[in-house]
Order: C-alpha cells, then sequence, then structure tokens
C-alpha cells in the first residue's frame, strides 16, 4: 500500500497514503457511458479555507440536494448520481452542519484537514518524461519464478480483452516496457474527486504507479521486465494529487466508478484513502468516507471489476486495532485509540482482496500487516524490480509491490476464464493459493490453510492458467546458504517422481545476493556430477544475480540430487544463495 505516508503511514517514505517502502534504484540499463460528474458551480473560484465534503444521498439525481448546497455557501465540484455521493466545496465553517438538516441528506463528511488545493480548479497536466532505452534481454525476476508466472506465460500470457485499472500516482505510458499495452481510451486522472480525460492527465506525479503497472503488465518484448500478465491491458486512472501524493476519498470514489464504468475487470489499490489511516464510524466525518468509499467499491464490483489491495506496511495486526498515530497525515497527526470497526479503506472493504507481502521465499516480509480473517493472500513484496517513469527500471518494497502480483495473476484468472465474476476470480485467487503455515511466531494464528500472516497462502499464475505442473516438475530450494569470501557453497534440490532423462530446456531459477558479482562462478551439478556452467565472473560491481537460465541436461537422469554450486573467487564482498528452483 502506499501507506501512511510514502511518510507516516509508509514508516520509511515520502507524504501520501503509498504503501511502497524502499526508495526506487535506478537501473543502467468501447466503454460504457461514464458517469459525468457535474461541472463546477461559476462561482466555483478557490479561495483559502476551501474544504472538500462528500454529501451522501439516495442514489439518482437530486437536484433540491444540489441547489442547497449551493444556498449554503457550497459549490458542487461532481456529483456520482448513480451511488448518491456528491463531492462539494465550501470555505464556510458551518457548511457540514447546516447540510446535515437538508431533507434527503443522509450523511456529511468533511474529507481532509486541510484545504483543496487551488490546482484543483485548473489542473497541471503531470510531465511527460523523456524516454531512455535499455539493451536486448529480459531475465526472469526472482519473484515471476516465485509465483511461477514465468511458467504460465508458456500457457496463457493474458487476454487483451482484459483491462487493469492501475489506481495510483498515474502511470508514464510513453515507458518501453508499458506502451504496447497502454490503454490510453480509458485512462484519466481522478485527482481531486473528478475525471479528466486530457491526453496525459494520467501520468504519474511520482514513480509508485509505473513501478506496480510493470509488476501487472510490462510487455514480454524482450527488453527489460516481464508482468505477471503480460498479453493483457493497463489503463490508468491517477488519484493521487501531486504534489503530495495523497488519495483522498473523493479521488478513490471517482476512480472506483471509472472503473466500473469502463469495465476494468480486475483493480489494484496500493494506497490507503489519505488522511485517515483509519476510518472510525463513530466520527461523523469518516463515517461519510466510509460509506461514500464502500458505495464506489460496490459500484465496480458490480459492473464486474475485482478490487485488489495492498494491506499496509505497518507491521500492524488488522484483526486487532488499538491505536492509531498516523492520522491525519495531511495536518497534524495525533495519537488516537481506535476499535476494529475503524477501517483501513479502501483494503478492508468488503469485496476487496486484501494482500500481505512476502519477504524472501515464503516468508513474512517484516513491514507487512497482518490479521486473521482480514488477510485473503500472499505475494512476492522485497525489492521487485520494475519499471520507472522515465523508460527506467527500480526496486521497491512494500504490500504495494505484492499487491500487483495478485492483480496480474487476477487478470490471468479472468483472460482464462471469461465472463468470470468478480466473486468467482476472489474464490480462485484462494482456491489456488499455495499454503503457507506459520513460522515460529505468537502473532500468526490460524491454520496451514489460513492465518494472519498470508490468508490463503501464495498466488500461484500457473494455477490461473488452467495449467498444474506434472508431478516432481517443479522443485525449489528456499534456504539460504552463506557464500563466503574465496569459498565454495552448495545448495541441494532433490528431484524425484520424473520419468527419464531431464529436458533440452531444463530451467534453472537462480537468486543470489551478492555484491560484485563478478567474483562469483555459479554451476548447475547435475545427480552424476556433470557440472552445467550457469555464470563465470561476468558483471563486474553488480549487484545479486536474479536469472532463470536454461540448461540442455538431456544426457542427465532427472531423478537424484542436483546442487547449485556458488564459487567466491576474490576477497571483500560477500552474499548468500537465496533461493534456487529446476523447472522439468
Amino acid at each position: 500500500m502506499l501507506a501512511a505516508t510514502l511518510g507516516a503511514a509508509l514508516a520509511f517514505g515520502a507524504p501520501g497514503a503509498l504503501a511502497g517502502t524502499l526508495p526506487v534504484v535506478s537501473s543502467t540499463t468501447p466503454a460504457a457511458k461514464t458517469l459525468a460528474p457535474a461541472a463546477a458551480s461559476q462561482s466555483a473560484a478557490w479561495v483559502a479555507g476551501t474544504r472538500a465534503y462528500l454529501v451522501i444521498t439516495a442514489p439518482g439525481e437530486n437536484a433540491a440536494v444540489r441547489s442547497a448546497i449551493t444556498a449554503n455557501g457550497g459549490t458542487v465540484f461532481s456529483d456520482f448520481a448513480a451511488i448518491g455521493v456528491i463531492v462539494a466545496h465550501s470555505a464556510s465553517g458551518g457548511f457540514a452542519t447546516a447540510m446535515r438538516g437538508v431533507a434527503g441528506v443522509q450523511q456529511v463528511g468533511a474529507t481532509r484537514t486541510s484545504d483543496v488545493p487551488a490546482d484543483a480548479y485548473n489542473p497541471a497536466l503531470p510531465a511527460n518524461p523523456s524516454q531512455s532505452t535499455t539493451p536486448a534481454g529480459e531475465p526472469v525476476r526472482a519473484d515471476m519464478s516465485q509465483i511461477k508466472a514465468d511458467q504460465a506465460w508458456a500457457v496463457n500470457p493474458g487476454s487483451a480483452s482484459v483491462t487493469v485499472g492501475v489506481l495510483d500516482t498515474g502511470v508514464d505510458d510513453q515507458h518501453q516496457d508499458l506502451a504496447p499495452n497502454f490503454d490510453a481510451a480509458d485512462s484519466a486522472s481522478c485527482a481531486y474527486g473528478k475525471p479528466d480525460t486530457r491526453t496525459g492527465a494520467w501520468r504519474d506525479v511520482d514513480t509508485h504507479g509505473t513501478h506496480v503497472a510493470g509488476t501487472i503488465a510490462a510487455a514480454k518484448n524482450g527488453k527489460g521486465v516481464v508482468g505477471v500478465a503480460p498479453g493483457v491491458k493497463i489503463a490508468s486512472v491517477r488519484v493521487a494529487e501531486p504534489g503530495n501524493a495523497f488519495f483522498f476519498a473523493e479521488n478513490t470514489i471517482c476512480g472506483f466508478v471509472w472503473a466500473g464504468d469502463h469495465g476494468f475487470k480486475v483493480t489494484n489499490n496500493s494506497y490507503y484513502t489519505d488522511p485517515w489511516q483509519f476510518n472510525c464510524p463513530d466520527n461523523i466525518d469518516q463515517a461519510a468516507i466510509i460509506e461514500g468509499v464502500t458505495r464506489a467499491q460496490a459500484y465496480a464490483e458490480g459492473k464486474g471489476s475485482l478490487q485488489v489491495a495492498a494491506a499496509g506496511n505497518e507491521n500492524y495486526d488488522l484483526a486487532h486495532k488499538t491505536t492509531d498515530t498516523a492520522s491525519p497525515n495531511d495536518s497534524t497527526p495525533v495519537t488516537r485509540t481506535i476499535t476494529n470497526a475503524c477501517l483501513d479503506i479502501p483494503t478492508e472493504l468488503p469485496g476487496v482482496v486484501t494482500v500481505a507481502a512476502n519477504g524472501t521465499g515464503v516468508t513474512k516480509a517484516s513491514f507487512s500487516n497482518f490479521g486473521q480473517g482480514v488477510i485473503d493472500v500472499s505475494a512476492p513484496g522485497s525489492s521487485v524490480y520494475s519499471t520507472v517513469p522515465g523508460g527506467g527500471y527500480g526496486s521497491k518494497s512494500g504490500t504495494s509491490m505484492a499487491s500487483p502480483h495478485v492483480a496480474g495473476v487476477a487478470a490471468l484468472i479472468a483472460s482464462a476464464n471469461p465472463g468470470i465474476t468478480p466473486a468467482q476470480i476472489r474464490a480462485k485467487l484462494a482456491e489456488q493459493a499455495n499454503d503457507i503455515a506459520c513460522p515460529s511466531d505468537s502473532r500468526c494464528t490460524g491454520t496451514t490453510a489460513n492465518n494472519a500472516f498470508f490468508g490463503e497462502g501464495q498466488v500461484d499464475a500457473l494455477k490461473a492458467v488452467g495449467a498444474t505442473p506434472a508431478p516432481g516438475a517443479y522443485f525449489e530450494n528456499l534456504t539460504d546458504f552463506t557464500v563466503n569470501d574465496n569459498a565454495t557453497v552448495e545448495s541441494p534440490i532433490t528431484v524425484t517422481g520424473v520419468t527419464g532423462n531431464a529436458p533440452a530446456t531444463l530451467k534453472v531459477g537462480v537468486d543470489i545476493k551478492h555484491t560484485y558479482i563478478g567474483d562469483l562462478k555459479v554451476d548447475l551439478v547435475a545427480p552424476d556430477g556433470t557440472e552445467y556452467t550457469l555464470h563465470n565472473r561476468t558483471g563486474g560491481g553488480t549487484d545479486n544475480i536474479a536469472q532463470t537460465y536454461t540448461v540442455n541436461a538431456s544426457s542427465e537422469v532427472a531423478n537424484g540430487v542436483w546442487k547449485l554450486r556458488v564459487n567466491d573467487n576474490a576477497a571483500s564482498d560477500t552474499g548468500r544463495i537465496d533461493a534456487w528452483n529446476l523447472t522439468f
């Protein structure tokens, strides 16, 4: 999630409710009719003290309430009549109280504790960055092999008839790895709570959304990275405001309504709704936020869209809430006592798939929120390498990075099952997830099949496309093996149940964390002792090897103990074999 502030809630970042934790590390290398919000009143000019409110009514046109907004010192900024939510602006301190007494008004709530920016009335377009290029080559990343996305691509890379909406800080649609799959016709900005369909309004005002988009559906085009579902379409709905990356309730509402009206099969939501990390129903303003966003999510789901959301990065037990120290993050946060009735939205709304982050292998990422009965599934979220604006690539960590893996798997399920409903996709994600037992940690309650850390388990892209590896076809070792200076270490995998010899296209997935990989020689050792060199002291000062190699092992009997042998040939730099796998 863009969690507390890619700052307070994030615990390590910038302002806004982003859920990525680590900074970007540059690499060298025909839609349904939209619910058109009403144009703002001609008198709606920004003044200091202008605040935004949700005015909740019965769904349908309500001219009397709109008139009352004007009569009580407000203006209608946007109107989502199909769900009965009006976004109103007013600089009058008595506006909310007055509107709560108007016939037909069910709830009124302020969406922020800060002024609406003047930019809301004449939004500047985000920058369109110049693009760099990267050399050919797109090695399979460890996160993709971990959820078997690399195996799923050969079966079904995803259908171009499936669109995933990236509700985030925006997406760099010109990026070489995103442009082939980008759907500009269904992209927009929802910053400030009203669709802006100008060309480029959807572009990134940060780096977060572009990174998320690459994990979902970066093209399989021979360069850079490959997304979980490289054959689907991605559309950007920018819900973050520029300058601070805040995701206020009206922005989220606008994004969900847009998703429903534009036929998005899945949306990814790696954020929480600012300024409250948790919205409590006993607070009159926060109750209106809960109602408004809930209606918008239900509207999108009713139109066929499944929402996937990040659980957050505070290492917090969402099933046993006690305090909130990060809210409101648009002014001065205070410490307040809360209960489980207070919700992190949209991730805790009914129907939303809540995603926790795995660390290395099938561990819990240290930062990931958790909670029995709250977490649905998990996915890789640590040091995920993906696209960043301007044609570049970089690594980020967070439940923000785990959620798009799940959104990509959901898109593969939709691609393999045309006509499937959001509820059915949700059920398949759970059924197909691979169980992860609790570690020795008292906070992890539940069973191996469903627990507080991992929910139903880690998602599986290969199962999502209707393919299950033959017994014994896929083997992995997730145990860490330290690589010391001037030493050799071996990590074994025992292969059983495979008939005959290994294939001529044996896939060897390698994840080695080591500074200065030019020190390393890496070999696959067959059961009979034959060595197949995978990496031989190349790469110089580059860090880490995360790559899938193809080996012609057709002369080797498949069953037996295979080893990954790593030899460090110099002093000063050390590391570990993090994980490796064999696919027959």
